[in-house]
């Protein structure tokens, strides 16, 4: 939407089509795990219909797209329908990872505007959930299904939530977040089977869940990137800070891709919807024959009860960690080489 937007834009009437898997008008998907499955925003459209004729923007919703074809610059779509392109933008996104244990599929995803719905109907009937994984989807689900009365229970491999993203020391603080919202961790636990009633952990305890959440990661989905040929490294498409993949006038936007970042100085992942909107914008401009680069600094923000937690930059695993506790909350610089490489602000909303 962004680069299509932005196209438009500086170039009112050449043709721009988007093709889509999904079948719902565009949406944002940040508020999914926030304020939609809360109850608090109803209304997750990007554009309304009308706005896509109004600025001649060809949507198609609901098409499976077989390939790509680099040499003759088409994309060949389910029944053989081939759109032809001068530029062409890859935003793929990511495919969630599946629970790989006895009963998985019993597990709700949480990525789709449907996934949405389904689990927030699921909500309304349950008295108990379980999810399972405690990363930053993980732990905003689990707040808001334990704010709408439902008795919540997260299990995760890793001793505290958000653990290899943060640490051990924000990661306690999360914990604390948690409960206050009225959700249990259990932590250092791997499930080993879903069941109608909940999960098995592999110390045999059970764990009573009406709904289950599957909150075990994403993976780039870069099938189509790859089987085109494009140079891909690591599971994600390489980009320039142009967002310029190694084919000619084809472009790769948001997760799948491993871009350069000018401020950083180097390539680096990003899985987040602001960094995916302002590539999406790089890409926009490139491709309409404007100067532009991704230089902006990473950044996302996550919502657990009533606590807001906003990061910024480019920290790494081994990445040194310095908290400051506030009457608020806390603040935690992360260091790598003498340097600063993130940082992380997390507050209480002035209500509670």
């Amino acid at each position: 939407m962004s680069a299509a937007e932005t196209f438009r834009s500086r170039h009112r009437h050449i043709p721009v089509r988007i093709l889509s898997a999904d079948p719902a008008l565009p949406y944002a998907k940040p508020p999914l795990s926030k304020g939609y499955l809360c109850g608090r925003q109803p209304n997750l459209d990007l554009h309304s219909a009308g706005w896509f004729d109004r600025n001649d923007i060809e949507l198609i919703r609901g098409v499976t797209i077989e390939r790509i074809d680099v040499g003759a610059q088409e994309v060949v779509t389910a029944g053989g329908v081939h759109h032809p392109y001068w530029h062409l933008l890859l935003a793929t996104g990511s495919a969630t990872v599946p629970l790989k244990v006895p009963g998985g599929d019993l597990a709700q995803p949480l990525r789709t505007f449907a996934d949405a719905v389904a689990l927030k109907m699921a909500a309304r009937h349950a008295e108990t959930a379980v999810v399972v994984g405690g990363g930053l989807i993980g732990c905003e689900a689990a707040a808001c299904l334990a704010g709408l009365g439902v008795g919540t229970t997260i299990v995760a491999p890793e001793a505290v939530p958000l653990e290899r993203r943060f640490g051990v020391d924000v990661g306690e603080r999360v914990v604390k977040m948690l409960s206050d919202a009225g959700v249990r961790f259990i932590g250092s636990s791997t499930v080993a089977a879903v069941e109608h009633t909940g999960v098995v952990l592999t110390t045999g305890e059970t764990v009573d869940g009406d709904v289950v959440v599957g909150a075990t990661g994403v993976r780039p989905d870069i099938r189509l990137a790859a089987a085109a040929g494009l140079v891909t490294e690591g599971g994600h498409v390489v980009v320039d800070e142009h967002m310029r993949t190694s084919a000619r006038n084809v472009y790769a936007a948001g997760d799948i891709t491993l871009a350069r970042n000018v401020t950083a100085g180097r390539r680096v992942v990003s899985e987040h919807w602001r960094d995916a909107a302002q590539q999406g914008l790089v890409a926009g401009l490139t491709a309409a024959g404007y100067p532009a680069s991704w230089d902006m600094i990473s950044g996302f923000s996550c919502e657990i009860g009533k606590f807001t937690l906003e990061y910024r930059g480019w920290s790494s695993p081994d990445a040194s960690c310095r908290l400051v506790d506030r009457r608020d909350g806390f603040s935690a610089t992360y260091h790598s080489d003498g340097r600063a490489v993130g940082t992380l602000e997390a507050t209480a909303s002035p209500a509670s």
